[in-house]
């Protein structure tokens, strides 16, 4: 049996990805294209959108509701303990953890300073702490993007292509669907380029492949990677940060060649076996 048929016949099946899709881009557009095309009477009912609002975290954790759902819909109270369990995962090469916990902080001073910026963003008048409680809320936003890109939509997609066209085809997905915060006041977004962070978008979405795939499909690894892109304690370094990490991608999938462009090895269960089922 191909490999094909057995994804298809798989607790969540590959047409599946379809439906993720269009759920994540239904409310994430939904919620921020009502502030953008409606903003009088969207003001009055849930009030001024920012990135603190509950209606913002809900557009941001899209594609987490879609994914979760679609896999508790396919495989039940048992498949998501499964599916959960992804997040124990967390041995791959210690080359991963050190670009995850250094390789990406590095990347941002190194960007800041080409740009005549600061090693660190400032502290506010409050000094430290009320960074870190913004790092702390930023692990429950960004981060939790990714029970569906790399959670669902990455392993449905390397069961047809290779991981690397899977990477840049979700990168893809992933900077589109960023699109209408771009026009939306009282965000970060607002004051940045769409062409840098789509480039982006595609070329962290590469990076981030071969960390998915040495981690036996972890969920740990790929959230620890975006809560890092966003921990406020790095300096804003756009758009000298999005070319380093271009060069970065250049070299890591070089380096990863054999196993970017073949999907032998490439994690493609959404869903991963009961240990019973292991042997």
């Amino acid at each position: 049996m191909s490999s094909e048929r057995r994804a298809d016949r798989a607790p969540v099946p590959s047409r599946a990805l379809a439906f993720f899709l269009l759920g994540t881009f239904a409310i994430t557009w939904g919620i921020i294209g009502s502030y953008i095309l409606a903003p009088g009477p969207t003001v009055a009912i849930f009030g001024e959108i920012s990135g603190g609002h509950p209606l913002y975290f809900v557009a941001t954790w899209a594609p987490a509701i879609t994914g979760l759902t679609l896999v508790l819909v396919h495989t039940g109270p048992g498949g998501m303990r499964l599916f959960l369990s992804r997040l124990l995962l967390w041995r791959c090469a210690v080359a991963w953890w050190l670009f995850i916990l250094a390789g990406i902080p590095l990347v941002f001073m190194a960007g800041s300073l080409l740009k005549g910026g600061p090693l660190l963003a400032p502290l506010p008048p409050g000094g430290a702490a009320p960074m870190l409680g913004l790092m702390g809320m930023m692990l429950f936003l960004g981060p939790i993007e990714e029970f569906g890109w790399r959670g669902v939509a990455q392993p449905l997609l390397q069961r047809h292509v290779a991981p690397f066209w899977a990477g840049a085809l979700i990168g893809a997905v992933w900077g589109v669907w960023h699109l209408p915060v771009f026009y939306l006041a009282g965000v970060v977004y607002e004051n940045w380029s769409f062409l840098p962070f789509f480039i982006g978008n595609v070329t962290l979405a590469i990076l981030v492949t071969p960390i998915l795939n040495a981690g036996r499909g972890s969920l740990l690894l790929p959230m620890l990677f975006h809560w890092q892109l966003i921990n406020p304690f790095w300096p804003d370094a756009q758009p000298w940060d999005t070319w380093i990490l271009v060069a970065v991608a250049a070299v890591v999938v070089w380096w990863q060649r054999d196993r970017m462009f073949t999907r032998a090895g490439a994690v493609t269960r959404v869903v991963p076996p009961a240990p019973r089922d292991r042997t």
